[in-house]
């Protein structure tokens, strides 16, 4: 609703698909340029772009048992079961640590390069020489180091720099540490023999010739070093480990565009994997074995000892036998001492799994030696819980983040249990010492017995007592190395290679790229569907006469075409040009109106517009040239008493005219101009005065144009814009009609806001508009009509005067970039 109660229609807020449309067409010249740099850009592109190759490799995941174990052993080997050793090596190739190995292994931080085509390519595998690196030397990274091979035994080594480098970046691929050295010579180039040690600041090792190979004379090629930790980043991301579920079948994927590093790198991370899958299946028979080994150590000491002075005893006191009693007594201490040896083993048998347990992170499966000879239910119960929640948490650790509160409950089971099940060994233990300290309290019983016989019998038989006991503790020991010996012998590892990787002529991963061409279609256009709609929605002027008859109900009085005259005066300059006739109609469609209404005598007419600019004067010195031109005495007033120009193109001044005869200095004949155009006179403004609309209202301005109906036949006043000052408004009551003046891409849409509403409100009677420089290559659409000449194109030839230069495309920029500065 605008200030008078009407609902403001007069300006449409909806989106112009036309004007759009046709604004996007306009850009076609444009859209065709960026779309031949598009397609350019494209088909480069896809003939440099280098496909990878995608290799694969099988492996299998066994459950493979000692034979050697026990049937009761193995029961409780690996609660866990195949399907939590599958989750454990997929965790295990996928972790970093496994591809730094690989990527240390083959040295894959090293490039061996060659020019291509477009880009230097990775030769690895194809390069008859290998470079013997100094790992324990700072090497420059990403920096190409030429090798040109001279002869077949000699080659140059060429290196530069920046000309603003002063330091480069280098790596020890030791401890993978960082430094920056320092860059003296920006350019480097010398020569060497195959063989001799490279000496550089930045660059140490030495080149050899592959066997069986040989170099051609001029072959470049280039070395260079890369970041470790990017390389193994890079590789990592591009290496897929597929298993399907409840299968031990795993296959490992590569994706890299040279094939020869695929078969290396999947054939040793399976070798990789293998290796430390068996080291950690070995790991409790090798802390065995070194735990037994110290305990032998100090065993063996003991009874070398005692060896030692048994023999020494019998060669002093010449004691080769010992007489029947002794030796009945001796068979009962025997007895007693195999039975503490056997309840001794035992006990061995627990410390070694107290020592497990305390020494080992992972419980997932507990070897047999861990187990053997333990007899106990609880602590075999308990170590069968604390197994299953080991192969748990191992699964959860596949598909559950490491943060997770669940490995919080977990690991407080597992320590729970690990507590319960050392408590256990504890009380076992415990007992076991109860019953040595019963078996020790009969031996000594007999040891009293022993008391009766010769003092060198006793002293003989305490000696040998010793011995035996040493040497059956260390035959215990013996006995249980040589079963962990065993074991990790006969141990063989869970994975086994199914299909290695190998090349055998398979494709690169091609894709259709010509899908690439309708992109570089698509990114040519939407900038410019872009730019038209943001300009179309952003715009707001009038381009075509349909935008006012759409936008507006004042009506249409005719359309003015687009002229590049300098003078104002096209209709007696150039009578038979089609903006002539443009005139010659909107002299017609007054004509009509003036009769229609039945107007007689003198008729008025009143030229305004929105803004300075848009044409008001020029279309009222042709109006009022083509009524003269019809034998009608007319006269122009120039009542712009503000910024007057009418009196520019009739080459007068402007000292006197309308202000004097308003203010009462000059009468209607002093002010009175006559043309050179018969019936056509010319009253100008006059000086600027300090009141304009004052004077126009005055009663004055009632005699001045009473005296005008008295003399002329048409009165054109040429009158200020409404959309700046309100002195037009106040002329409204001395004109019949009043024709508003649009310009073409000049005129803004609001601006008619003002004056349709008045028109609306039928504050403004007799109003028309007159669509004003009208450019057919400038509106979109707008096809036919609105005045004579306009959209006809030859068929208008003979019967306008025509003045048409043709002009190149270039021109046409060129002259349009003038009139934009």
């Amino acid at each position: 609703m605008n200030d008078l109660g009407f609902k403001d229609d007069a300006i449409s807020l909806n989106f112009d698909f036309k004007s759009f449309f046709f604004r996007l067409l306009s850009y076609w010249k444009w859209f065709l340029l960026v779309l031949i740099i598009a397609l350019y850009v494209v088909y480069h592109q896809n003939i440099r772009r280098e496909f990878p190759y995608t290799l694969s490799s099988q492996v299998s995941v066994q459950d493979d048992k000692n034979p050697l174990f026990t049937n009761n052993t193995s029961l409780i080997f690996n609660y866990g079961g195949i399907s939590g050793k599958v989750q454990n090596v997929l965790l295990e190739l996928k972790s970093r640590k496994h591809h730094e190995k690989v990527v240390d292994s083959l040295e894959l931080f090293f490039s061996y390069l060659k020019q291509g085509r477009f880009y230097k390519a990775d030769v690895y595998g194809q390069v008859p020489f290998k470079f013997q690196i100094d790992k324990e030397a700072y090497q420059a990274i990403n920096v190409l180091h030429k090798i040109t091979f001279v002869s077949e035994n000699e080659f140059d080594l060429e290196v530069n720099f920046n000309k603003d480098q002063n330091t480069v970046r280098a790596q020890e691929y030791v401890n993978k540490t960082f430094n920056n050295l320092p860059v003296a010579e920006k350019s480097i180039k010398k020569r060497y023999k195959i063989g001799d040690y490279i000496n550089l600041p930045f660059l140490k090792g030495q080149l050899n010739l592959l066997p069986n190979r040989k170099v051609i004379k001029g072959q470049e090629f280039f070395i260079r070093f890369n970041n470790f930790d990017a390389i193994v980043s890079r590789l990592n991301s591009v290496y897929t480990v597929k298993n399907e579920p409840g299968s031990p079948l795993l296959t490992l994927r590569l994706t890299n565009k040279n094939k020869q590093k695929i078969v290396d790198y999947l054939n040793t991370s399976i070798s990789i994997l293998d290796k430390d899958q068996l080291e950690k299946k070995n790991e409790y028979a090798t802390k065995t074995i070194a735990f037994i080994d110290k305990q032998l150590s100090r065993v063996k000491g003991d009874l070398t000892s005692k060896a030692d002075s048994l023999n020494e005893f019998k060669r002093a006191n010449k004691i080769f036998d010992i007489d029947s009693e002794s030796k009945l007594l001796s068979s009962k201490k025997q007895t007693f001492e195999t039975e503490k040896e056997s309840i001794e083993e035992t006990k061995v048998s627990y410390n070694i799994l107290k020592n497990y347990l305390l020494t080992s992170n992972d419980f997932t499966s507990f070897p047999a030696p861990a187990l053997e000879g333990v007899t106990e239910s609880n602590i075999s119960t308990n170590v069968s819980k604390i197994t299953q929640l080991s192969v748990e948490k191992s699964n959860l650790e596949y598909s559950v983040k490491s943060d997770a509160t669940v490995f919080v409950d977990l690991n407080r089971q597992i320590e729970a249990l690990k507590i319960v099940l050392l408590e256990n060994i504890k009380a076992v233990k415990s007992n076991l010492n109860f019953q040595i300290k019963n078996l020790n309290t009969k031996i000594y019983q007999l040891e009293n017995q022993f008391a009766l016989m010769p003092e060198n019998e006793q002293t003989l038989q305490a000696i040998e007592r010793q011995y035996l006991l040493s040497q059956a503790t260390y035959n215990l020991y013996l006995k249980k190395r040589g079963e962990a010996d065993l074991i990790k012998a006969s141990n063989v590892s869970d994975i086994l290679l199914i299909e290695p990787a190998k090349d055998i002529g398979q494709p690169r991963n091609t894709v259709d790229l010509n899908i690439r061409y309708v992109f570089g279609v698509f990114a040519a256009l939407i900038p410019f569907i872009a730019l038209a709609f943001i300009v179309t929605f952003l715009d707001k002027k009038f381009h075509s006469p349909e935008d006012i008859e759409s936008q507006s109900k004042i009506p249409l009085l005719g359309v003015v075409g687009k002229h590049n005259e300098e003078n104002n005066l096209i209709v007696l300059k150039k009578p038979k040009s089609p903006i002539s006739e443009s005139f010659r109609a909107i002299r017609s469609n007054l004509s009509f109106f003036y009769n229609k209404n039945k107007i007689e005598g003198a008729k008025t007419v009143m030229l305004t517009s929105s803004i300075s600019g848009e044409g008001k004067t020029f279309c009222s010195i042709n109006i009022a040239s083509v009524f003269a031109l019809s034998d009608k005495k007319t006269v122009i007033v120039g009542l712009d008493l503000r910024k007057p120009k009418i009196f520019d193109d009739f080459e007068v001044n402007n000292d006197v005219g309308v202000v004097n005869y308003l203010i009462g200095d000059k009468s209607l004949k002093d002010i009175t101009h006559h043309t050179k155009v018969e019936n056509l006179d010319l009253i100008v403004s006059g000086p600027i005065p300090p009141n304009p609309s004052e004077l126009l209202i005055g009663e004055t301005m009632v005699n001045f144009i009473t005296e005008l109906k008295k003399k002329y036949d048409y009165i054109v006043l040429d009158t200020p814009p409404v959309g700046l000052v309100a002195d037009a408004f106040e002329l409204l009551k001395f004109v019949d009609t009043t024709v508003y003046v649009v310009r073409q891409n000049y005129t803004e849409k609001e601006m008619l806001n003002l004056i349709s509403a008045k028109y609306k409100a039928k504050e403004i009677e007799n109003l028309s508009v007159v669509y004003n420089h009208y450019d057919v290559k400038g509106r979109y659409g707008y096809v036919y009509g609105y005045g004579y000449g306009y959209g006809y194109g030859a068929y208008a030839n003979g019967y306008h005067e025509t003045n048409v230069e043709k002009t190149s495309v270039i021109k046409s920029f060129i002259n349009r970039f003038k009139t934009k500065k």
